[in-house]
């Protein structure tokens, strides 16, 4: 009887075929469709008596995605979230729970096959071994559910023979071969929606159940990925602070590429739930940052972590939602009035007198959040305002005073002087952060004073200059992991008869018994890894969080991925075509364009003598010209027909017009030059990458900090490339999908889907889309123009240089004109760099010794410095424990705060 068949029509299935042979069966080997909840459905019993049990399934994922653990995780889960999730949990429990009892079991009899390798898995068979030893194979358009047994139309052909049993075998072990095994983080998922409970708020138990209870089902976690151990380090760190303190006051300086945003705004989150969970009141939360991050901010708050918030519109004097729609009336005042619990407003507008600032100033906020906080600083130089702050650095000190958590996010603390520090010290130590550095008078107030001890090069073995540093502010026990720093501080407690909360003292040294001081003694002089006692503990460590790539790569947290820097004559394989291009490491021009860019100069110099080119505006048509003919030609044509140009910088942002002769005849002569040029150079050398260099086949981002060169390199790539599809992401609406001479405006989203999914091998973005944008499948990077920002430049390379990226070095190319100011640009950060390390402990990852023209003997420098100082930071010892996985994996949390609830919380208005 070697060939059944059967139809539903005619037979019950599940009863009549499957049960009855898998009973008893030794083994079991599945050709299925889809990995879902139903897999056993039918056969799950059956399957769990069973030795050994075999099952391929599909997975709508790209090979190269495949090959990729972390990214098969994310893609598989992704995938399988994209169905409404409360519901499925609810209605398919027992489902879910009898097919992770077999997981557990048998978490390795399932695996997923590539779509290179079968495409969309539509035939379905299998091989039972039957207790006697008999195979038997079975084909069949039949599903795992019980409906699809019982319910639809399927047929089903029951084959004994050996060659039939042999074909499918075949055919089955090739799959099987090329399949992956079923991620962990899929199993994970499988016992938390079996065990699933959507909770109230007041059931939640433990502040650090917060935030996993509010986040776990958000669009980061249904999309497969996740807060990174670091990222969940730092709320960590937050909620000790808040058990310490009662209040949070806390500089989070990363570096660049690490997920600040998401860090703080997590913690944002948690804090506003514990303040509602203790009946606190609602304060407003806002997040202050620049005007280009503001509409980022938002985005990612509402695409990754599902929190609606408003942002204020400066010009329309309006609050937004991410929609862009209007959500409050027009006026000044509404700023006060922000309809939802986060509002985003820019940095900008603290930068000048506003009637905004004094309505913002009127209120008290439970949770402020200052991105790029570097920006608010004592004002440089030798001029009249010289060691004044600036105005965003005088508004956030008072700000600061009128709220409960500071939270403070830069990559680049230290701007020029290690003393930059201090300014973003002193807006933590405002009003109830009056703990911070202690009373007026104390040392750590003034980094003349301390700055050689925190840098290790000065000790501290006198145990009276000891206790001056250590009575203000007197640390917590609790403030440091180090068992014999924990000793001492109890010590001092204990004798003065101080409580924990307690920050200061004025009792002097001889108040401490014999056996304290001594152990005050004792850790003068012990060192850990180094670094001395002062080093280790001090107000910087406990309230300036900094954790570092290279710590992340050496501990296995992020793919070490390599960046060779480009042009580079030596890596090229058309030198010929190369040395047309570059001379050295700049594009060569022509004598018209040398010209124009003289012009620009003189434009700047025609600013200064109305009283407009001081500071940033003279650069502007420089910076324009330097990024590409075209934007400099586009800018100046704007201003010479009356049309006003904004710019911002790191102090202030404004808008330009045109107003004397002389700065309409330098426009024209500008224009008349740029006129005459056929080509940019620029675009000449993308051209050549993409073409000579293959660079197209690897998949490249382009990069501008100016919409009109972005624009234009989108428009000349999609009609040089009509068969390829060519993205621009940018904001406020701007973003578009070229392809066969036509463009549509799309979501920026959809632009990351489709490069996600390798539909789009050359996408052109605006530095407003450098965050939250994941392109580790394109290999290559190119900086049309360098922004004179260098964290810009690490923030640009880390869309591809992260987790998921196939290449083990990607490869980098940064544009410049010859003879422009950005040659010389990064020679000025040489000096930068080494005091930063002397404070952190290593180089800062934004700032490439590739960009510096000196390289030879900076890098020498460099090297000499680094190997006299081998010593371990207090950062370094601190927060190696933040950047590690907590104990619990957020992903298996099975109580969950209810989004509609979550939803609820985050729409109560400020008043």
């Amino acid at each position: 009887m070697p060939i059944r068949r059967f139809s539903s029509r005619t037979y019950r299935l599940d009863a009549s075929f499957l049960m009855q042979h898998l009973t008893g069966a030794r083994s079991y080997k599945r050709i299925a469709g889809y990995f879902t909840s139903s897999l056993f459905e039918v056969a799950g019993e059956a399957l769990e008596q069973i030795p050994e049990v075999k099952i391929v399934c599909n997975v709508d994922i790209h090979p190269d995605d495949l090959k990729v653990a972390q990214l098969r995780e994310s893609k598989m889960l992704g995938r399988w979230n994209e169905r409404g999730l409360e519901a499925e949990a609810l209605l398919n429990r027992e489902r879910y729970r009898r097919l992770d009892t077999f997981l557990q079991k048998h978490g390795q009899a399932v695996r997923v096959a590539p779509d290179d390798i079968c495409g969309f898995v539509h035939g379905k068979a299998g091989v039972i071994t039957l207790r006697d030893g008999r195979k038997l194979g079975f084909i069949g358009s039949m599903n795992e559910t019980k409906s699809g047994w019982r319910h639809h139309y399927e047929i089903l052909w029951e084959d004994e023979s050996p060659e039939g049993v042999a074909w499918i075998e075949a055919e089955f072990d090739f799959l099987w071969n090329a399949a992956k095994p079923l991620p962990q983080a899929v199993i994970r998922e499988v016992h938390r929606r079996g065990y699933r409970r959507e909770v109230v708020f007041d059931e939640i138990d433990g502040d650090e159940n917060l935030a996993p209870a509010a986040l776990i089902e958000s669009p980061l976690y249904r999309e497969g990925q996740q807060l990174q151990p670091w990222q969940q380090g730092f709320l960590t760190e937050c909620l000790r602070h808040y058990r310490l303190y009662g209040v949070v006051r806390l500089l989070l300086a990363d570096e660049v590429g690490l997920g600040k945003t998401l860090s703080l705004a997590t913690a944002a989150l948690t804090l506003c739930l514990l303040s509602d969970r203790d009946s606190g009141p609602r304060r407003p939360v806002v997040i202050f940052a620049p005007a280009t991050l503001i509409e980022q901010w938002q985005t990612e708050m509402q695409d990754k972590l599902g929190i609606p918030t408003a942002r204020w519109d400066t010009v329309r004097k309006v609050w937004l939602d991410a929609d862009e729609r209007a959500i409050s009336p027009a006026g000044r005042e509404q700023i006060a009035r922000c309809p939802l619990r986060i509002g985003i407003v820019s940095t900008g507008l603290m930068m000048r007198d506003s009637l905004e600032k004094q309505y913002l100033l009127g209120l008290k906020f439970g949770v402020v959040i200052l991105d790029e906080a570097h920006k608010a600083r004592t004002r440089q130089g030798f001029g009249r305002d010289a060691g004044t702050p600036n105005e965003l650095l005088a508004f956030m000190r008072e700000v600061a005073t009128r709220s409960d958590h500071v939270l403070l996010g830069t990559a680049t603390p230290i701007q020029t002087d290690p003393r930059d520090l201090w300014d973003l010290l002193g807006i933590l130590h405002q009003g109830q952060g009056h703990f911070v550095l202690g009373h007026d008078l104390a040392a750590w107030h003034r980094p003349d004073e301390v700055l050689e001890i925190l840098a290790g090069r000065q000790e501290v073995l006198d145990p009276s200059h000891a206790w001056e540093l250590l009575r203000s502010p007197l640390p917590r026990v609790e403030s440091t992991s180090e068992p014999r720093a924990r000793k001492l501080f109890s010590a001092i407690r204990q004798d003065l008869g101080l409580h924990n909360g307690d920050w200061q003292t004025n009792r002097t040294l001889a108040d401490l018994t014999e056996e304290t001081r001594e152990i005050l003694e004792e850790e003068l002089e012990r060192r850990i890894s180094g670094a001395t006692l002062f080093q280790r503990e001090n107000p910087l460590v406990r309230h300036v969080v900094l954790r570092k790539r290279q710590q992340l790569e050496d501990a296995g947290l992020l793919a070490r991925v390599g960046v060779d820097i480009h042009p580079n004559r030596d890596k090229v394989t058309e030198q010929r075509a190369f040395d047309v291009l570059f001379e050295g490491k700049a594009l060569r021009t022509s004598e018209d364009f040398r010209q124009a860019y003289g012009e620009a100069r003189a434009f700047g110099k025609a600013l200064a003598r109305r009283g407009k080119g001081s500071g940033f505006m003279k650069n502007l048509m420089e910076q324009r010209i330097c990024s590409s003919i075209y934007a400099g030609l586009a800018t100046a044509q704007r201003l010479l027909r009356g049309e006003s140009v904004h710019e911002e910088d790191e102090e202030q942002e404004a808008d330009l017009k045109v107003e004397t002769g002389e700065e309409r005849e330098v426009l024209q002569r500008l224009i008349a030059r740029l006129e005459r040029l056929d080509a940019d150079p620029k675009m000449e050398a993308v051209i050549h990458f993409l073409d000579k260099e293959k660079w197209l086949e690897l998949g490249v981002i382009i990069f501008s900090q100016y919409y009109d060169t972005a624009k234009w390199l989108a428009d000349s790539l999609a009609a040089r490339y009509p068969d390829e599809a060519v993205g621009l992401y940018a904001g406020a609406g701007r973003s578009r999908l070229y392809q066969r001479s036509d463009s549509v405006a799309v979501e920026r989203e959809t632009l990351k889907r489709m490069v996600a999914e390798h539909q789009i091998r050359v996408m052109v973005a605006t530095d407003a889309a450098c965050e939250g944008l994941n392109l580790q499948t394109l290999g290559t990077l190119i900086n049309v123009d360098l922004p004179w920002n260098p964290t810009r430049l690490e923030q640009r390379i880390g869309r591809i240089k992260r987790f998921g990226q196939r290449r083990e070095t990607v490869d980098m190319l940064n544009l410049v004109f010859e003879q422009t100011v950005d040659e010389k640009i990064y020679e000025r950060l040489s000096e930068r760099m080494k005091n930063r390390y002397d404070l952190f402990g290593s180089l800062p990852d934004t700032i490439k010794d590739e960009w510096i023209d000196d390289i030879e003997t900076l890098g020498e420098r460099l090297d000499e410095y680094i190997n006299a100082q081998k010593t371990a930071t207090g950062f370094d010892l601190r927060y190696t424990g933040t950047m590690m996985p907590p104990e619990k994996d957020w992903r298996e949390f099975t109580e969950v705060l209810s989004r509609r609830e979550l939803a609820t919380l985050m729409s109560t208005a400020w008043s």
